[in-house]
């Protein structure tokens, strides 16, 4: 430490050497790329980063869901500095590597579905979203994509048309591809017509059933796509009938069933991927983020017969499956082995929620608190019975966790939702003074 502020001390914000950065990042950087905080990192280790003033907190946003094993995993990094001793770079269309054939192997083996498999990588989760389109498209012989609201696919011309939310990510971009139609996600806790979850499960396949008569017709869609706990959307929790019921629609119409499990994944519910949750196979899996530990890596894993519909050249990329990504990604799933983060996950999440049940108990902002395992979102409303979204109470709230020490954002269409996306290493006590913090920015709110 610097002179800095520990968790729970307050700070200003920003500090002076990142006010002076802030300037560059103004004149140089487009006001289009946001920022949660006015703070820049200097280092940072496990849960816990350090600004360039010297001001430590505990990360309860992992780079975006890309940090499961925390910040500067000596483990992976290893990995990392062995592969670069050996090469860099080796575009695998070119010269293959072992690498890249190992980590392959291994997605093959923990992914779902007991039939022969093949992986493509590539450098991004929406990148890899945009792969699993086209061999759906290219296998079914179909153009039809279903998707949901409140989706998040990325943020690419084709992912922007899958994503849901128009004013944060769409707005003005158009137009997108004509073959995607979007359906109500089964979000219970703003179910219409007084629908209890699994009504509501129920209702939403219902619907996509009905559609196939009036909207498009079955043999004309080659997928859904889903994730099947939302992230950005605000980690909305949907009934097991919901997930199940569209595993069904597909068997029954050969449409193909994509899993975006981005950021979800990966170990974030307590099970390493999170359909299996609802004991459900998806046909083709999106996997990236926390899959390189903050190298950038995405995974595109599906069954051999699709991905051989493919034609030779039809897939590919000059930085796909780079052998350092790949060799940090390798270490990833070996550490989650060695350190049981699976069941860290599920131990913290019980945790967590046990902390925040208590908290909306008390406090009269928090509408709803849902989550399966580390993938959590408290709902900020302004009153219970309406459920109308409240912004800048959870804008009001964010800050004030800032400026104590914890980093923590925001999601969802109404920017009212506090996800929690904290390292699946955090130590139990930077968890127990995160929560603290956060209580104390929610107390400092009463009226």
């Amino acid at each position: 430490m610097n002179g800095g502020k520990k968790p729970g001390e307050k700070r200003k914000l920003p500090g002076k050497r990142s006010a002076e950065l802030l300037k560059l990042r103004n004149k140089y950087v487009p006001k289009a790329v946001f920022q949660v905080a006015p703070v820049f990192i200097d280092r940072g280790k496990g849960a816990i980063i350090e600004d360039v003033d010297g001001n430590e907190y505990i990360d309860f946003v992992g780079g975006i869901c890309v940090l499961n094993a925390g910040q500067s995993n000596e483990f992976v990094i290893s990995a990392i500095k062995e592969q670069l001793d050996k090469h860099l770079h080796a575009d695998h269309n070119v010269t293959m590597y072992e690498v890249y054939m190992r980590l392959a192997e291994k997605l093959t083996k923990i992914t779902p579905g007991n039939y022969q498999k093949q992986v493509l990588f590539s450098n991004s989760g929406a990148e890899g979203i945009e792969n699993a389109v086209k061999i759906a498209r290219r296998y079914t012989g179909r153009h039809g994509l279903i998707c949901f609201e409140g989706a998040f696919h990325g943020r690419t011309a084709m992912t922007m048309g899958l994503t849901s939310q128009v004013r944060n990510y769409k707005y003005g971009f158009g137009p997108f591809d004509p073959g995607i139609y979007r359906f109500p996600f089964a979000y219970a806790y703003r179910a219409p017509f007084g629908l209890s979850a699994d009504e509501y499960g129920e209702y939403c396949v219902a619907k996509i059933e009905e559609s196939f008569k009036s909207y498009i017709a079955s043999d004309e869609v080659a997928a859904i796509i889903l994730e099947p706990i939302p992230g950005e959307g605000g980690y909305m929790v949907p009934p097991k009938n919901f997930i199940q019921g569209l595993r069904r629609i597909c068997d029954k119409n050969g449409i193909l069933l994509i899993d975006d499990e981005i950021q979800v994944g990966m170990g974030r519910t307590g099970k390493m991927w999170s359909i299996e949750n609802y004991n459900v196979t998806p046909d083709i899996m999106v996997i990236a983020k926390s899959l390189g530990g903050g190298i950038p890596i995405a995974a595109t894993v599906a069954k051999k017969e699709y991905m051989d519909a493919v034609p030779l050249s039809g897939l590919g990329g000059t930085f796909n499956g780079n052998p350092v990504s790949c060799a940090a990604a390798l270490k990833v799933l070996e550490y989650y082995e060695k350190e049981n983060l699976l069941q860290k996950a599920a131990k913290f999440g019980k945790m967590a929620m046990d902390r925040l049940e208590k908290m909306k108990g008390k406090y009269p902002v928090i509408g709803d608190v849902r989550g399966i395992g580390c993938a959590i979102g408290l709902e900020v409303v302004k009153d219970h019975k309406t459920k109308e979204p409240d912004a800048q109470m959870t804008s009001i709230i964010l800050k004030e966790c800032h400026e104590h020490g914890l980093i923590i954002m925001s999601c969802g269409a109404y920017h009212n939702i506090i996800r929690f996306m904290f390292p699946l290493v955090i130590k139990e006590d930077e968890l127990r003074m995160g929560f603290d913090i956060l209580e104390n920015a929610l107390k400092a709110q009463q009226k």
